[in-house]
């Protein structure tokens, strides 16, 4: 799959071509460029979007252009027919060309940025207890760091779980 560096990508874009953002629906919400559909990597192979758009000129971006790499042949391959772009250095890189970008503060931080945040804030909690007052403390640390342990080698994320039901992410229980 061909790539673009970001004012290309936005000459294509206004040429018609479709500019398909593959990040998850969380991280499309909180930041996105302008008139990008958001078709999460899971759901590209089956997008309607892509599906409808014969001949159609696609770019395809990530926020860093790793995401976009990495999965170049399942992107090429679930837009058949159409020439197909990466954008180099995906939305990271179109901000840093000066190019407009849609921000809403107001949304809830990515899910994957809350389960960081929360995983150390309870790592250094469990720390500091275990310093200050009893070495059992240790345990809490331990359980975070199992708990990410098993997230990492099975998909399975308990704290996300979790942490998707709490108000402030009602917008991503959508």
């Amino acid at each position: 799959m061909k790539t673009v560096d970001p004012r290309a990508a936005l000459a294509l874009i206004e040429q018609g071509a479709l500019l398909v953002d593959i990040r998850d629906a969380d991280e499309h919400a909180r930041e996105r460029i302008p008139g990008a559909c958001c078709i999460p990597l899971e759901h590209v192979g089956s997008a309607p979007q892509l599906q409808q758009a014969p001949g159609r000129t696609i770019v395809f971006h990530c926020r860093s252009g790793m995401r976009t790499r990495a999965n170049a042949a399942a992107l090429e391959a679930a837009s058949p027919g159409c020439p197909a772009y990466v954008v180099a250095g995906g939305l990271d890189a179109w901000k840093q060309a000066g190019l407009p970008v849609v921000r809403n503060a107001r949304a809830p931080l990515e899910l994957m940025r809350q389960v960081q945040i929360a995983a150390g804030s309870l790592a250094l909690l469990g720390a500091v207890l275990a310093a200050t007052m009893s070495p059992w403390f240790l345990l809490l640390s331990g359980f975070v760091g199992a708990g990410l342990m098993v997230a990492g080698l099975t998909g399975f994320c308990g704290m996300a779980r979790l942490l998707v039901h709490m108000p402030w992410n009602r917008a991503l229980r959508g």
